[in-house]
């Protein structure tokens, strides 16, 4: 049994490209909290030949860390504040509900 969603579509210099990991239709709190351990587990590495993602090795950003990303742009955090989140490195920090939006008038 396959999914669609994670075959490979190509290969570049012996890496495989995979399809982006689909977005929730509706981010829940739990997909806030795998989203958040994504980019901090799949954060930036510098090595001789490059950016590495620090898990698994590939160039960066891997599809989680953009998954991750993605869905914390979703949920209202700024990219700065997802850096932050990056930088201080804890992937069980909480994040904080979203940002109330202004109703148009």
């Amino acid at each position: 049994m396959t999914s669609s969603a994670v075959r490979p579509v190509a290969s570049t210099a012996g890496h495989e490209v995979l399809r982006e990991i689909p977005l929730p239709p509706h981010v829940t709190v739990e997909d806030v909290q795998f989203a958040v351990r994504a980019v901090v587990v799949h954060a930036p590495r510098r090595w001789s030949g490059g950016t590495i993602c620090r898990n698994d090795a590939h160039p960066f950003p891997c599809r989680l860390h953009r998954w991750g990303r993605r869905v914390l742009t979703l949920r209202g955090l700024r990219p700065a504040e997802i850096d932050a989140l990056v930088e201080r490195g804890d992937p069980g920090a909480v994040v904080a509900a979203p940002r109330p939006t202004r109703p148009v008038a």
